[in-house]
C-alpha cells in the first residue's frame, strides 16, 4: 500500500515502498511446553521434584482403644497423575497411651500393603514402628514421612494403623481418660514428579 507523507507543503506525493523488502522475523520453533493463556505450566512440563498436587486429612475425632485393638484411621486418598510419580506421604498423629513407660506401634498402609514396616524388636509387633510417649500419658502428637513409589494412575488410598502395647490403652486425639486435653490427627500426600 503506497505511504503518503505531509510536507510544508501539504500532502505530497505517494511514496512506494520497494526497498528494503520487508521480511518475517525468525522466531525459531515453538517450545513443546504448553500455556494455557499463559497462566500455567502443563503439570507434564514441569521438572522433576515439583509438587503436581497436595491431598489432606484432618480428624479431631476422639477415641480410646483398649488391650492392643487395632485401629485404622486417616485414610486418605489420591490419584496420581502419572506412573513414574512419588507420594510423600506426611504423618501427624494425635494420641497417648495410659501407661508412660509404654510404647504405641503404628503402620502404614497403602490400600491393602503394608509400607513403612519397622525392622527392630518391639514390645508392641516387629513390623510395627513403635512411637514412645516419652515418660507422659499426656496427648501428644507423633510425626513420621515416607516417600513411596506407587507406580499407578490409580486413586490410591494411604491409611494409619496404630496398636497399643497390650494391654494398656490407647487414647486418640485426647489426653487419658480425663480428657482434659485433646489434639489433631492428619495425613498430607503429595505428588511429586519423577
Amino acid at each position: 500500500m503506497p505511504i503518503s507523507t505531509i510536507g510544508q507543503n501539504g500532502l505530497n506525493a505517494p511514496l512506494s515502498l520497494t526497498s528494503p523488502a520487508l521480511t518475517t522475523p525468525n522466531l525459531g520453533t515453538p517450545s513443546a511446553i504448553n500455556l494455557s493463556n499463559a497462566t500455567a505450566l502443563a503439570r507434564a512440563a514441569l521438572p522433576t521434584g515439583s509438587i503436581l498436587q497436595v491431598v489432606q486429612t484432618w480428624d479431631t475425632t476422639q477415641a480410646i482403644f483398649p488391650r492392643g485393638d487395632y485401629i485404622v484411621y486417616l485414610n486418605t486418598a489420591i490419584t496420581p497423575t502419572s506412573a513414574t510419580s512419588k507420594i510423600l506421604v506426611c504423618v501427624n498423629l494425635g494420641c497417648c497411651s495410659s501407661d508412660a513407660a509404654a510404647d504405641i506401634g503404628v503402620q502404614l498402609y497403602r490400600n491393602s500393603t503394608a509400607i513403612a514396616a519397622g525392622t527392630g524388636a518391639s514390645s508392641t509387633n516387629a513390623t510395627f514402628i513403635p512411637l514412645m510417649n516419652q515418660g507422659s500419658t499426656d496427648a501428644f502428637t507423633a510425626n513420621f514421612m515416607y516417600l513411596d513409589s506407587p507406580a499407578t494412575t490409580s486413586a490410591t488410598t494411604y491409611k494409619l494403623m496404630a496398636l497399643p502395647n497390650s494391654p494398656r490403652t490407647m487414647y486418640y486425639n485426647r489426653r487419658g481418660a480425663d480428657n482434659s486435653y485433646t489434639s489433631s490427627s492428619t495425613v498430607i500426600l503429595m505428588e511429586i514428579a519423577a
